[in-house]
């Protein structure tokens, strides 16, 4: 039977701990929450971390425990965010692979971002996939719009295939200055996808989360959820912890009958380093 890999991103960059207190920031915090969504059907976890004051941060020795905090206490794939915060220093978020993940994300391109500028200019976005090459570290590729799509397209015919052959994308959908969280822009851009794109998920941010679940299930894609993109399951029901989001896509996927793939079947799926 065909299964789904749910993805969790449990924190984020953008969303102050002040605001919402249930939001995991301290080490303690994500490995309860990895443990739990990993119970809950979650196969790899989309770390970003936060410093003792639960402000963002690309601290490396930080990044480097929590990489070893999670492998040492579940089986999730550990995917490092490379973006971190919208005004870190594209060096900084370079060295982001120091920490050694089993996986990172890779922005194919800058972005409006509410108010801000989620910088990704070329040189860096090639500089990152040919050191995530060199390390051995599977990237997922996010695409916020058509024109991500595109340079994906430019990127793999020029530099080749990632480390273990495969290519994940996730579309991140819903973002003021991205595409927006609805079926046909979901179509439009997985339709427009690499031939050598071999899987795919999908994020809504936000109100746009349900619908961006049901149009990536109907499509044969898979599922990012978490608190770094919705802190409601509904209006006037905030998100009280992470597993109830993984929850929610665990029982979205089981009804397409496509259930939750085990963390081995994803580093299958992803071709991670074992």
């Amino acid at each position: 039977m065909a299964s789904t890999l749910i993805t969790v991103a449990p924190t984020g960059a953008e969303t102050a701990k002040a605001d919402c207190p249930a939001l995991p920031t301290t080490l303690d915090e994500l490995v309860e929450t990895a443990k739990r969504c990993e119970a809950a059907g979650a196969a790899m976890i989309h770390l970003h971390i936060r410093d003792g004051e639960h402000k963002p941060t690309l601290d490396l020795g930080l990044l480097t425990e929590t990489v070893a905090a999670v492998r040492e206490n579940t089986a999730l794939i550990v995917q490092l965010s490379t973006g971190g915060a919208v005004t870190d220093p594209l060096a900084d978020r370079l060295r982001v692979l120091d920490a050694a993940p089993d996986s990172c994300s890779l922005t194919m391109g800058t972005v409006n971002f509410g108010d801000d500028v989620f910088m990704n200019p070329w040189p860096f976005v090639t500089q990152l996939f040919q050191l995530t090459q060199e390390r051995e570290v599977v990237p997922e590729f996010e695409l916020f719009d058509l024109g991500h799509v595109a340079a994906l397209h430019r990127l793999l015919g020029k530099y080749g295939l990632p480390y273990g052959g495969r290519v994940h994308c996730d579309l991140v959908m819903g973002v003021p200055g991205g595409m927006p969280g609805t079926a046909d822009a979901l179509v439009a851009a997985v339709n427009a996808l690499p031939d050598a794109v071999t899987s795919w998920s999908a994020t809504g941010i936000g109100r746009t989360s349900l619908t961006v679940a049901l149009a990536a299930l109907a499509k044969g894609g898979n599922l990012r959820v978490g608190m770094e993109d919705t802190l409601t399951l509904a209006k006037g029901h905030p998100v009280t912890h992470n597993a109830e989001l993984v929850e929610r896509a665990a029982a979205l996927a089981t009804l397409a009958q496509r259930p939750p793939m085990s963390p081995d079947e994803a580093r299958d799926l992803l071709q991670v380093k074992k």
